[in-house]
């Protein structure tokens, strides 16, 4: 499949609110009491991984009273075969008791449950929701490339540095991978995080105040998942990966991110994925991940690579026993490593903000958002 480009005149415009900040409570129980705020359910079904977080508005953030994240590895096969296979099916179905049973739970009323590529790409993708519907009783929606690049833009925009004037985020999922990219130069530097969240009205939308302008935006159907299936028959570790970045980069040709002569100040790149967080736990020696360590954490390039270049060291069976990448994620790292690679050798600056955020806060803050139980309110 051929990247998907901006479509102005169809593009999905569903309001996207982000968190300033999130709360993780260390008491669930405590924050779903009698006369306590509504709790909210975000889902986000990837090519790899099944993630939901419960969610409670608290101020003008939301605190976290219940998650599940699980691998599941909904595309394996896809590539081959244009479908999704039974066992993934069921694997996929069975994680999704288990989110249904935590929303019984919680009695949570108000949720939105999304699926991404991998349903995007599927044939059998409208038969697999309607199982999902009759063996669950969730409702899942396939959403569209631009509204899922747009939820990942707004939830980084607390990480935009307030110097910023051309931004690049980067979402690394399973099955796609999808940029934006964003010219801040003609907002006043305080105003630039929330510029970023007005873009909830859409890329091309125009708001009140400053506005955020989309130079570009891409979605590479090319994730950890699908970029790995590409080149599973090379036998040599170094070489698939080089194969990887080199073919990623080879499919960002009609993107339009600034060439290398230009300066580097005022550029950033948020990257938001577990191959993001993941390299930043490695770079950090996390045995244990932790999330306040992680998210926000600025590493520069030469940090990068030199991560790269150990789990290259390791090799496959090193990778899998490393504690700081763990066990399901351990197959899928190198082609996420490879992407992370091939952006910063073409986007020019040399840092990399790490974001522990995405599809999933998004829509929490688009449902809060939408109800009016945020003190901020949605920005217009």
């Amino acid at each position: 499949m051929t990247p998907e480009r901006p479509r102005r005149a169809d593009a999905t415009d569903a309001p996207v609110e982000t968190p300033k900040a999130v709360s993780r409570a260390n008491e669930p129980s405590a924050l779903s009491g009698p006369g306590s705020a509504p709790l909210y359910a975000a889902l986000d079904l990837g090519t790899n991984s099944c993630r939901m977080l419960i969610a409670q508005p608290l101020g003008s953030q939301f605190s976290i009273v219940d998650s599940f994240s699980k691998s599941v590895q909904l595309g394996v096969g896809l590539e081959a075969s244009g479908r999704l296979s039974r066992a993934s099916m069921v694997r996929t179905i069975q994680a999704l008791r288990i989110c249904e049973k935590k929303i019984e739970k919680h009695g949570v009323k108000r949720m939105r449950l999304v699926a991404t590529e991998a349903c995007r790409r599927a044939r059998n993708a409208k038969d697999f929701i309607r199982q999902v519907r009759r063996e669950t009783g969730l409702a899942l929606e396939i959403i569209a490339p631009e509204e899922e690049a747009r939820l990942a833009v707004i939830s980084c925009a607390p990480l935009v540095n307030t110097t910023t004037e051309q931004l690049l985020v980067v979402d690394i999922g399973g099955g796609s991978t999808e940029l934006v990219w964003i010219d801040l130069s003609a907002v006043p530097p305080a105003d630039r995080p929330k510029a970023i969240m007005r873009l909830h009205m859409g890329f091309n939308a125009q708001g009140e105040g400053p506005v955020a302008r989309v130079v570009d935006w891409i979605s590479v159907p090319l994730g950890v998942a699908t970029l790995k299936d590409q080149f599973i028959d090379v036998d040599d570790d170094a070489a698939r990966f080089a194969l990887m970045s080199w073919f990623f980069e080879e499919n960002l040709a009609s993107f339009s991110p600034y060439n290398a002569e230009n300066p580097r100040e005022g550029f950033q790149i948020i990257g938001t994925s577990g191959t993001v967080t993941t390299v930043a736990a490695s770079f950090l020696n996390l045995k244990r991940y932790d999330r306040t360590k992680v998210d926000g954490l600025q590493m520069t390039s030469d940090q990068i690579d030199l991560v790269i270049r150990e789990y290259l060291a390791l090799g496959p069976e090193g990778r899998r026993t490393d504690p700081r990448i763990g066990r399901d994620r351990h197959a899928l790292i190198m082609s996420g490593a490879a992407i992370l690679q091939a952006l910063m050798r073409i986007w020019p600056t040399d840092r990399l903000s790490v974001a522990d955020r995405g599809l999933r806060e998004g829509l929490l803050y688009a449902q809060m958002s939408a109800d009016g139980v945020l003190e901020d309110g949605p920005y217009k």
